[in-house]
Parts: structure tokens; sequence; C-alpha cells
């Protein structure tokens, strides 16, 4: 074999371990391709968190077994959450896959190249601690930010999700490894790190007992070098005032918090099993609000989870209204095999569930198009993402938006380059988008 195919899908940790694959790879002598057509191993990294996730999923490997059926020597592989869930149906219902991997298991790819095995089932258990890797990621994307993995699995159980039973418990990354691998990514010319886990909050706790994320921090805002760290998922249980400081007075750490609140309601929030109330999530907004340094705040609301009236929707609607929130994402409730939401009682309907999700979007759109216009006028440090040479024009984030989910600034220049820090006039807004031009004096 000389040329592989990864297929990715899902989020950013699976981003990551995408990466690691093709990072075995290329040290097995194997060059990526972006063209399926033009690969010998074709590799699916799954996700399976939700049913619509698992259909792509299912949908990818179908589309990739049609072209070993042009060619029948390449290789088949799925691998990720999907596999590592489901990997008996998988060897069952589809026979054109040569290996079905679950999370941990890449390894297991060596007998595929070198032939010194069949069919490949290998969806083990997950390990008890953070597996550590003998070869370098394979950092193949182009864009100036990079995502790092600090821990994998979770512990916390919530009434929806399945990710414990497909990651396993949590399981912290070694600080080591991590500052070596953060090292590593800013050599690579990252000027953003996006520290990414089921649960940053936790990170630690299964090594020390408590949270370590600021020693971590210590660690990684003392590399050198100019450049932004973004945490994602601060779960709201365990967010403590004194993290809230530490991340506001630390330049080199976004002023962004992530914080999946999933409703406000009481009783929901109990059973959804979130461990926390009203009463805690409104005080850590206000601790953030009440810091003279401006932070912006990114949640993810739940519509239609079992047992949601009408009058407990319209709480979290008026929440939405009062709070304000500068990012704010939602998804319609998925029961999903095995969860214990999925048996409770009082089941939302498919309709109800959609039109309270756009309900939500639709009150968030009037408070971020309000936002935006606000920002007309005031200055921002933004990364540039990407520049067109030939329009003339480039695109960025400032501080308060993480790629991939929230908005961009779109800039009028092209004299920077990919990864520039650069300020920048807010001088118009685009709906979600903000417009700008270099600073001027």
């Amino acid at each position: 074999m000389k040329r592989f195919y990864i297929h990715k899908l899902g989020c950013p940790k699976n981003d990551v371990d995408a990466e690691y694959i093709a990072g075995f790879l290329r040290a097995k002598n194997l060059e990526p391709t972006e063209f399926p057509e033009n690969a010998d191993l074709l590799i699916v990294n799954s996700c399976g968190f939700i049913q619509p996730a698992k259909e792509e999923s299912i949908d990818a490997v179908l589309d990739l077994a049609s072209l070993k059926k042009k060619d029948k020597e390449k290789k088949l592989v799925i691998t990720g959450c999907l596999s590592q869930r489901y990997s008996k149906e998988l060897a069952r219902e589809i026979p054109e896959l040569d290996a079905i991997l679950g999370i941990n298991d890449f390894a297991e790819l060596d007998k595929l190249l070198t032939g010194r095995s069949g069919r490949i089932v290998a969806a083990r258990k997950n390990p008890r601690a953070y597996p550590a890797y003998e070869f370098p990621r394979a950092v193949v994307s182009s864009e100036p930010f990079a995502y790092l993995k600090i821990s994998d699995g979770c512990d916390n159980r919530c009434a929806y999700c399945s990710i414990p039973d497909i990651r396993g418990p949590y399981r912290s990354r070694p600080v080591v490894d991590i500052v070596r691998e953060a090292a590593y990514l800013l050599e690579c010319g990252k000027r953003e790190l996006i520290l990414v886990s089921q649960e940053s909050t936790a990170y630690g706790r299964d090594l020390a007992g408590h949270c370590q994320l600021i020693p971590l921090l210590d660690r990684l805002t003392a590399l050198d070098g100019d450049f932004w760290i973004r945490i994602m998922y601060l779960h709201p249980a365990r967010l403590e005032p004194k993290l809230i400081d530490y991340i506001i007075d630390n330049h080199k750490i976004c002023n962004y918090f992530d914080l999946p609140l999933q409703h406000i309601d009481d009783d929901l929030l109990r059973a959804m099993g979130r461990k926390t109330s009203r009463a805690r999530i409104e005080s850590l907004l206000d601790l953030i609000r009440a810091r003279e340094s401006r932070s912006a705040i990114r949640t993810n609301f739940i519509a239609g989870f079992p047992g949601e009236t009408e009058e407990q929707f319209e709480r979290l609607c008026q929440f939405i209204v009062e709070r304000r929130f500068e990012r704010l994402g939602a998804f319609v409730y998925s029961p999903e095999e095995g969860t214990p939401a999925a048996s409770l009682p009082d089941q939302v309907d498919e309709d109800t569930s959609e039109w309270r999700y756009h309900r939500l979007m639709e009150l968030q759109q009037n408070i971020a198009f309000e936002n935006n216009a606000d920002e007309v006028g005031r200055r921002h440090e933004v990364i540039v993402d990407a520049v067109d040479r030939d329009k003339h024009c480039g695109i960025g984030r400032t501080r308060f938006d993480a790629p991939e989910v929230d908005q961009h600034v779109l800039l009028d220049f092209d004299d920077a380059d990919p990864g520039d820090i650069v300020a920048v006039d807010i001088r118009g807004c685009d709906g979600y988008d903000l417009l700008g031009g270099r600073r001027t004096v």
C-alpha cells in the first residue's frame, strides 16, 4: 500500500484521533491523499453520538465501499465511535469492511498493511489510562489553529448521553505529553491551541483527586511565542471562580467560556443528570459578567428533552432573552439506545421538538445580530484564518469566536498571512459576520 484516505466525521476530538491515525500510517511510509479513488487504504473515522451522526457514518462507509467494488485491491476500514459501539453489527451487515476498529485500536492496521491477517474486528474495551503514542501526530491542515486533546472519556453519565459507554471513563492525559504536543503544534506554525475533551473542568481529577486544569495552563502559557489558547467544554457544575479569574487574567487565554447548559429548569436539569441548578448557573454567569474585561459565553441547549413542558420551554426562552449569550447553539433531543433518557415517560414528539429548536435559534439570531451591530466602531485582535490574494480580502476570528462553530470577521485587506494576529477596526456587520479593516490611527 502506498496511499491512504481518511474520511473524518464528528467532533474535533475525532479530528485529533484522525491525525494520530495519519501519523501512524505515515510512520509506515504511506502518504495521504485527498482523493479516495487514488487511495489503497480507505478509512472512515466514524461518529456514533446521535442517530443522524450514525447514519452519516454508515453512508460514508457505503460510498467508499462502492470504490472497493471497482478495485478489489483497496482495503476499507471503519474506526471511531460507531465501530467502538457496534463492531459486531458492522461486521455482520457490511461485508466490504476489511477492518472494524475501535477508538484505541488503530495499531491493528499494521496487520492489514502487512497482509498478516484476514478481516480484523478489534473494538476492545477502553484502557484505564490515556494512551501514549510513539509517533508524531500528522498535522495535515493549513489552518492556523489546532485542537489539543487533554483527556478522553467521561464520568458524568448525563441521562441523554452515550459517550461514557462509547469512550469509557474519564482519562486525563499526562501533562508532559500535552505540553510536548503543544510545543510541536506551535513549531508546525499553529497560532491557536484549542483544548478539547469531554469536560475540561474535570482534567486531572483521576490523577490527583481534584481539577488540575490551572497547573496545566501554567505550563502551556509558559511556552514561547505569541499564540492563543481556547478552552472548550467547561461544565457548569465544576467551573470555579478561581478558574474564571485565571482565564480572564491571562492574556494568552481567550476570554471565551464554552459552558454547555442544556437547560435552565431545575426539574429538567435533575432529569438530565447535570448536577447543577439554575441558581448556580446564574451565579457563574454573574461572576463572568462582573469582570471589567469583556468575555464571550458560548452555550448549548436541548430542545424537546423528555418531559419538557410548554411552561419549562418558555422559561428557557425568557432566560435566553434576558442573558443575551454571545454565542448559542441548540439541538433537538435524540433518544439514544441504552441511555436513561430514552426510557423516560412523556417523550416530546418530533414536530414539537423541531419547532422548539427553531424558536430557540430565532431568538438567538435576533440577539446575535443586535450584538454584532454593537460591535461596529470597536477594535479587536483578529487571527487570520485565510487570505484570498486575487480578491484582496481575508477571513478571521476574534478572541470571542471558535473556529467551525462561531462567526467570522470578513477582512477587506490581503496584506496578512494565515496565522497573523492583527488589530482590526469593525466597520460593519452582515448577519452573523463582522466586517473589518486595518486599524487606523
